[in-house]
């Protein structure tokens, strides 16, 4: 009797422990079926990725190079051709088409595309475009994990110390037991597995995690290959176009003027506060010479004034 209530109850809490870690196999598995079937469905525009990938800028330099809109220099600096000076001709595509129109307002100035990408108004275009690419992703759903439910973390936490708690009586019982005959030593051998597979849950659960889990498949998606654009480039130009990007501040178009206008300004108001700082001590020497010379000398054998 001892040895079946023993299976029973060993057998009951090991369903109850492994119940749930079955039920979040089931959803996992469902949420990562349905994850990959939608990632599968995307159908990436090769700039959408470039800009997902923080290479959307580069990307279409290396297409106006391509297209003999642009040429970049060792240094860094991109010039407008023939063609990229002629307005009838542009892009078709938004992202170099606002790259060019970029370059055009800085001509005939020398401009990196690194000041370009920083401090243009490309930026707020390549943003614009992000944002209307990215309403047309799917929403990926989430994998269930449990994280941030304080509720589930505190009773998962009750759970795991009721668990330990009769896995030891339990093991008490069963090493104190003396089973007789088959059907006893049977029991027995089944509470002893159970209380085996008690020990396995946190293992069972953690494969289950590792077996269900989808990773990043949109990432994988957009990393999977570089822009056409980008990747037609030979050695030497993929140098430059990268050397241009990475310049960010020698080679600034048009803005280099108001740059400089804006130092002459700091350095008028740098000199005007100077000068009137060597007036105020000028000022102030020439009164302390006046009020020394205004002061009335002591008559020979006069005492010395008394401070009382």
């Amino acid at each position: 009797m001892r040895q079946f209530a023993l299976a029973t109850l060993v057998s009951a809490v090991t369903a109850a422990v492994y119940g749930p870690i079955a039920l979040l196999w089931w959803r996992r598995a469902r949420v990562r079926g349905r994850t990959l079937r939608l990632v599968a469905a995307v159908e990436l525009e090769p700039y959408h990725a470039a800009l997902l990938r923080q290479e959307a800028t580069g990307a279409a330099a290396a297409e106006l190079v391509l297209g003999g809109y642009l040429r970049i220099d060792e240094e860094g600096a991109a010039f407008l051709t023939e063609q990229g000076r002629d307005p009838a001709r542009t892009p078709a595509h938004p992202m170099p088409a606002a790259l060019l129109e970029a370059v055009r307002r800085h001509d005939p100035e020398a401009v990196s595309i690194g000041w370009i990408d920083w401090c243009d108004d490309f930026a707020e275009r390549r943003s614009a475009y992000r944002s209307e690419r990215d309403a047309v992703l799917p929403e990926l759903p989430r994998m269930p994990d449990g994280q941030g439910n304080v509720l589930l973390t505190c009773l998962t936490c009750v759970g795991i110390a009721l668990v330990m708690l009769f896995w030891l009586l339990a093991a008490a019982l069963l090493v104190t037991g003396r089973p007789h005959g088959l059907r006893e030593w049977a029991l027995t051998v089944v509470a002893a597995l159970g209380l085996a597979a008690l020990l396995l849950a946190a293992k069972a659960g953690q494969v289950v995690r590792e077996r269900t889990e989808c990773g990043d498949p949109l990432g994988d998606l957009v990393r999977s290959a570089p822009h056409p654009a980008f990747a037609a480039l030979d050695e030497e130009q993929r140098t430059l176009v990268l050397g241009s990007i990475a310049e960010r501040y020698r080679w600034r178009g048009a803005d280099t003027v108001v740059h400089e206008e804006a130092d002459d300004e700091a350095d008028d108001e740098d000199d005007a506060w100077l000068d009137e700082k060597v007036w105020w001590e000028d000022a102030y020497e020439y009164r302390a010479s006046d009020e020394d010379e205004d002061e009335p000398e002591p008559e020979p054998g006069a005492a010395p004034p008394s401070s009382g």
